[in-house]
């Protein structure tokens, strides 16, 4: 009996070693970081441990590498993660049965580390075919993306009233206290519009401001007196009750195909195919383009509409499984709306790793933290000027987002990786002191990558190098 139970323990040690040894050293290096994170507490250091451990199971499954990292952390269950939005992050401005207006939470009651657009917030518009959006001005400049769709929007100010008709990609800004309104002429399809905001009054506050309306949505000018009203109208008192009291119905209606076709003009196109009030980013040229993926950019300099606000636009599409190079920004913080499709992000962040460091910082520099999370249609990512990020779309399908670029103007996309990345442009002595190894090692690994900007994705190079 005692020589059976030392032959089994035997074996349990030797298993154990062979596990031990087999052991994926990124999975030790998940547990390290678990280990390291002084702001968990105990049950979020066990949950932890708990997705390291899975992560091994995964790998011994032989699960492919971009399932392993969806669902690696879910970014510590988003709560340690201060530049990822997703749907929870959305109040909702305003609701019917035809459609709905989100708004995104003020950026600094998630973090201090956003107080540098504490300024500006991002709402969708979202509203069923042949709808209407009742006539409001806003305390706030705003820009918008056409995500999907075709509509109608109508602007009125003192000089008159201009509509312009709407498609996918096309941008336009509405001057604070513009009074506009909405249609969606489409039969079938839902119109989605994407807003940057900019408040005038109280800095990440902005309101809506009905005079059309009654008591849903309810009219500005129910909170004047009846004397005033009278007086201001010419009108008696029972007759402003009738006009003001009708509306019950809500800020997006149902409108009949006669009443749609009515409100849907065509506006006056100048030169290069824009009209005075939009214009497509489609229309730019692209700033990159391969077989997977394409990057348009709308310069604030080249674009009135946008100068004095100085936001920059960009439209990113990647074909399914490929990915974008990792980058930053020298001067914009861009804040990226997931348009269409599913993917995945990751950026290199040195000031959550300080956070969690305390005030401790490295003798050597800054030591920097990866944030990642999903992506999904609707998900909101803050990339600060100068933070390296990477853009992965699934397997399964492209993806699409819409980037507004705070500081938009003489900003330029540096790459890290590819034909011109930058550290092919440091000199042979550079880059043997700042690597510690020869240049030719150094240009083994960065003129290895013969794409620009655009390349696979990791499944893609993992199963093109299982081939070779």
């Amino acid at each position: 009996m005692m020589r059976a139970c030392l032959v089994l323990f035997a074996l349990l040690l030797v298993s154990a070693t062979i596990a031990l040894g087999t052991r994926d050293p990124e999975v030790e290096q998940c547990r390290a970081k678990c280990e390291s994170e002084r702001h968990f507490d105990k049950e979020r250091r066990q949950r932890c441990f708990q997705r390291c451990e899975e992560k091994q199971s995964r790998r011994e499954g032989g699960d492919e590498i971009m399932e392993g990292r969806e669902s690696e952390e879910e970014e510590e269950e988003q709560g340690h993660n201060p530049y990822v939005f997703e749907d929870r992050h959305f109040v909702t401005g305003m609701r019917t049965q035809h459609g709905r207006l989100r708004i995104l939470q003020k950026f600094t009651d998630r973090s201090e580390l956003l107080r540098g657009i504490e300024n500006y917030r991002v709402a969708t518009l979202e509203i069923d075919p042949q709808t209407f959006v009742v006539p409001s001005h806003w305390d706030a400049d705003s820009v918008f993306f056409v995500a999907r769709g075709q509509g109608t929007l109508t602007s009125v100010c003192k000089d008159g009233r201009e509509s312009y008709n709407l498609k996918q990609g096309d941008i336009m800004r509405i001057k604070a206290g513009t009074t506009s309104y909405v249609i969606n002429q489409d039969n079938d399809q839902r119109l989605i519009l994407v807003k940057l905001i900019k408040p005038v009054n109280t800095p990440g506050n902005f309101e809506a401001f009905f005079g059309a309306g009654g008591e849903n949505p309810e009219s500005f000018y129910s909170a004047f007196s009846n004397e005033i009203l009278e007086a201001a109208f010419n009108t008696k008192r029972d007759r402003l009750q009738r006009l003001f009291g009708q509306q019950k119905q809500g800020g997006i209606l149902k409108a009949s195909q006669e009443q749609i076709r009515a409100m849907s003009h065509r506006q006056e196109e100048g030169r290069g195919g824009e009209s005075k009030g939009t214009f497509n980013i489609y229309s730019q040229r692209r700033t990159h383009s391969n077989q997977y993926g394409q990057l348009y950019v709308v310069d604030p300099s080249r674009h009135r509409q946008l100068q004095d606000l100085d936001i920059g636009i960009c439209l990113v599409n990647i074909t399914q499984g490929a990915m974008t190079a990792p980058l930053y920004n020298t001067k914009s913080t861009t804040i990226a709306v997931v348009v269409e499709g599913e993917g995945y992000f990751e950026m290199a962040c040195p000031h959550l790793s300080s956070e969690s460091q305390g005030s401790r910082r490295p003798a050597g520099g800054p030591s920097y933290q990866k944030v990642s999370t999903r992506l999904r249609q609707g998900t909101a990512v803050v990339i600060p000027a100068g933070h390296p990020s990477v853009v992965v779309a699934s397997k399964n399908q492209n993806l699409q987002i819409v980037g507004f670029e705070i500081n938009g103007s003489n900003n330029e996309k540096i790459p890290l990786a590819g034909l011109r990345n930058v550290i092919n442009q440091l000199e042979r002595e550079a880059k043997e002191l700042a690597f510690g190894v020869s240049e030719r090692q150094v240009d083994e690994v960065f003129r290895s990558q013969e794409e620009e900007f655009f390349f696979k994705g990791p499944r893609q190079q993992h199963q093109g190098r299982s081939d070779e």
